[in-house]
């Protein structure tokens, strides 16, 4: 039976799922694993169950001659923290979980849109505080959604589900910039480029992958050109946007506020992102929901089961 380590604590029904295949080590340490770590995964077990954090980058990977392991199973669709080629080249394959987070992502990226727009956190905070002086008609007035415009960056399966909710539920116009065109079955405008999308949408949301060509996609630029009553909303990964740009902007005012469910370098999130009102930070919630962890989980399992049955994983990515 293969040996197989999961990195970190997962539901019950997916270590369950995969003891029905392997012999599995759970590890019970909800940190990432260190380089040291990580090299002894790549030694000791003959596939390994890695997920955000886990960083197997090239140096990794660097002095792994013919290892035991033969796969990483990543936990989650984004797998940045992994360099697949540096895998490859030491022949490991690596798989994802496409699919099983596309929907709780976008439920997210709304959560985001609503609470900046509509200052719910600021609003919330205040009530905790005692703070409330009483309902009055210009008490924290925020942006209207419904009938906006929303500009996308990045139209993969969570970008059009993320516009598939702002079109048919809040009636917003949907514009997106992206590689290549997308049809989809409601009206959405591509545009060409990142800073003619940001001034014309009232909210800016990113949704592209991680990894080398979308570090800092977003910065400066994009910030200078949104509209001062716009707001911009990122649930993609935390590296794709110029934090220290965004930070700026922000304490400039270039626009109204911003919602974050990601960090540039988590958990570390910077004190001045903290210490202003409008701005909604949340830790990293995307796919926190059982019933979507378990799918995640019973998804990279199968990517196991099927590569060392000598199948093709269903979510190869190298």
């Amino acid at each position: 039976m293969k040996r197989v380590l999961l990195t970190r604590p997962l539901p019950d029904r997916v270590v369950e799922a995969a003891r029905t295949h392997f012999e599995v080590e759970l590890r019970d340490d909800p940190a990432p694993l260190k380089l040291g770590q990580m090299r002894g995964a790549l030694a000791l077990y003959d596939g390994v169950l890695p997920t955000l954090g886990d960083m197997f980058s090239a140096e990794v990977f660097a002095d792994a001659n013919n290892p035991r392991c033969k796969i990483l199973a990543n936990f989650g669709v984004g797998y940045n923290h992994i360099d697949a080629a540096a895998a490859r080249a030491a022949g490991i394959s690596v798989t994802n979980t496409p699919g099983a987070v596309t929907d709780a992502t976008a439920d997210i990226a709304m959560t985001l849109i609503l609470m900046s727009a509509r200052r719910a956190g600021e609003g919330e905070r205040m009530v905790r505080a005692g703070k409330w002086p009483g309902w009055n008609p210009t008490q924290m007035l925020g942006l209207h959604v419904s009938g906006k415009t929303v500009g996308i960056i990045g139209m993969g399966r969570i970008g059009q589900a993320i516009a598939q909710r702002c079109h048919f539920g809040f009636g917003m116009d949907v514009i997106y910039y992206n590689r290549s065109p997308k049809a989809m079955e409601f009206p959405a405008r591509q545009v060409e480029s990142l800073e003619a999308l940001a001034a014309e949408a009232d909210i800016v949301v990113v949704a592209v992958p991680g990894g080398a060509e979308t570090h800092h996609i977003v910065g400066a630029p994009v910030f200078e050109a949104m509209k001062p009553s716009g707001h911009f909303i990122n649930i993609a990964r935390g590296d794709v946007v110029d934090e220290a740009a965004l930070i700026a902007a922000l304490q400039a005012g270039a626009f109204a506020g911003a919602g974050l469910d990601v960090y540039e370098k988590e958990p570390v999130v910077p004190e001045a992102l903290k210490a202003m009102e409008n701005v909604t930070l949340l830790p990293h919630l995307g796919t926190a929901a059982l019933e979507v962890r378990e799918a995640m989980g019973l998804m990279a399992v199968e990517n196991l089961r099927a590569f060392f049955a000598g199948e093709t994983p269903p979510n190869l990515v190298n």
